[in-house]
């Protein structure tokens, strides 16, 4: 891909649209993605374009349930993760039957567990911006424990990288990468830009994504009028979501104050943590 525009316009492509291997191959083999065998959509935040993060030190991903040994011993000693977040929930968790014990077996990873996920509470008959909105709104508010978790990581552990996950790796996921993207100073462009990727990077299992949405909204078909607009990632839902932050909470930076109570002097040392070894 030669230049952001591009990447950006590929990324917008709607979820009913396939996005071919001669398109999209060229984008997950290089940064920011991340190879990493039996994942998908995974990336280092540091090497998206105009992220100030620094680069090996926060990687986001989709779900480990295919991890191979070989991805085992990339993400324990090429990339040096010392502790993997898990975004997901018991509930998608069964459902796609991925069993904990092999994410708990990456020798020398600490991994973490959280609470159920909030429950879609707008018919895919509604505007799909809004369906995203309120959704990512409950994420915060549900996830609030392993928001953070993961940020006391990057006060306490500046020297340790870390990775977090959920099923998809695009929507919990997409959510605390944009906290700590905008945390860090990151511009309104490039926090879009690495929410959108996840449609990139997704696509090589597009079609089971789909079918586990269908499951988790109880659609029949991917036909029915709306279904696949929910499915579909945009910088409009993304808008609307932050603005909803900063309606409710004031913004990203004080949610972390004021919801998960870090103090001035900890959001000081977090974002130089992120920005700096």
């Amino acid at each position: 891909m030669s230049n952001v525009s591009e990447l950006r316009k590929l990324a917008e492509t709607h979820t009913a649209q396939e996005i071919s291997k001669e398109q999209y191959v060229p984008v997950i083999t290089n940064p920011p993605f991340v190879f990493v065998d039996g994942t998908f959509n995974t990336r280092d935040l540091g090497l998206v374009p105009g992220s100030p993060i620094r680069a090996g030190f926060i990687y986001r991903s989709g779900a480990l349930t295919a991890l191979t040994d070989n991805g085992k011993a990339v993400m324990s000693g090429k990339l040096g993760i010392k502790r993997v977040f898990d975004v997901r929930s018991p509930r998608s968790g069964k459902r796609v039957q991925i069993p904990k014990s092999r994410v708990l077996k990456i020798r020398g990873i600490g991994t973490h567990s959280q609470t159920p996920y909030p429950t879609w509470k707008s018919s895919s008959q509604e505007l799909a911006r809004r369906g995203y909105k309120d959704m990512y709104l409950e994420v915060i508010e549900v996830y609030s424990t392993v928001w953070k978790d993961i940020l006391e990581h990057i006060r306490d552990r500046p020297s340790d990288p870390l990775m977090y996950h959920c099923t998809a790796g695009r929507d919990r996921t997409g959510v605390i990468s944009g906290l700590l993207l905008t945390l860090a100073g990151a511009s309104p462009d490039t926090v879009t830009l690495d929410y959108l990727l996840s449609r990139i990077g997704t696509e090589p299992v597009r079609k089971q994504l789909i079918a586990f949405a269908m499951v988790g909204t109880h659609v029949k078909s991917e036909d029915q009028p709306g279904f696949l607009n929910l499915c579909s990632l945009t910088a409009a839902s993304w808008d609307a979501f932050v603005n909803g932050v900063q309606r409710d909470y004031g913004g990203f930076e004080k949610f972390v104050t004021e919801k998960l109570r870090f103090s001035a002097e900890d959001v000081i040392t977090i974002k130089k943590n992120l920005t700096s070894s």
